[in-house]
């Protein structure tokens, strides 16, 4: 079979079909979304299912989510932390926020989440530390912000994902002008040379194209 695009999202709905499934609360989560406009920025199926089996495995009980967009991803890590969890995600737009809230509320996790409006460079400093995981998935330009803030706010063992950093293969262009692929390619670095950090990354393709994620490990 010829590796194209089409084949990459036939591909991802049949594992997400297959390992995920169908979920009326997430499926009403997106549809929220849509019908309010975001953009579908949101990870795909199988990627929330990751973040919920990351958070699961590492046993995390407290979660940082820097960039909510419809809370989608935020219902999938407030599952996973389980009655007397906490997830604490940070949104830059208050309309984001506002539907977020009514799908994180709806799906029965609302217990769970705080919702903080504002830039995530301003919200981060007023937070409290001891996060056991980290999902980052906001603006590209500010990401070594976020792990900075991701290493001073976690632990020794905290888990930090850091989303979209295969940026279709532009990561690899040195002359790139593009801010979100230069920020990508700044964080990749940090995580790289940061003693603070043990990372890897994975290239993806499916119903987002092709992109990847970085996992890492404070240590």
């Amino acid at each position: 079979m010829e590796s194209t695009p089409t084949a990459w999202s036939n591909a991802d709905v049949y594992l997400a079909d297959l390992l995920v499934g169908h979920d009326p609360e997430l499926d009403a989560a997106l549809a929220a979304q849509r019908e309010a406009g975001l953009p579908e920025i949101e990870v795909a199926p199988v990627g929330g299912k990751l973040l919920n089996l990351l958070a699961r495995i590492s046993g995390a009980r407290r979660v940082l989510e820097i960039g909510t967009l419809g809370g989608y991803s935020t219902i999938w890590l407030a599952r996973a932390v389980g009655e007397g969890g906490r997830v604490v995600t940070i949104e830059a737009e208050a309309d984001n926020a506002a539907v977020a809230r009514a799908s994180i509320d709806a799906a029965g996790v609302g217990d769970r989440v705080e919702i903080r409006i504002g830039r995530g460079a301003d919200v981060l400093p007023t937070l409290v530390g001891g996060f056991d995981l980290v999902f980052i998935d906001a603006d590209k330009e500010s990401n070594t912000i976020y792990l900075d803030w991701a290493a001073r706010l976690g632990h020794t063992g905290t888990v930090v994902v850091l989303d979209n950093i295969g940026r279709e293969g532009e990561i690899v262009r040195t002359d790139s002008t593009d801010s979100k692929v230069n920020g990508t390619r700044d964080a990749l670095r940090m995580l790289g040379e940061d003693p603070r950090f043990d990372a890897t990354a994975l290239q993806t393709v499916g119903v987002k194209g092709w992109d990847g994620v970085a996992l890492a490990v404070i240590v």
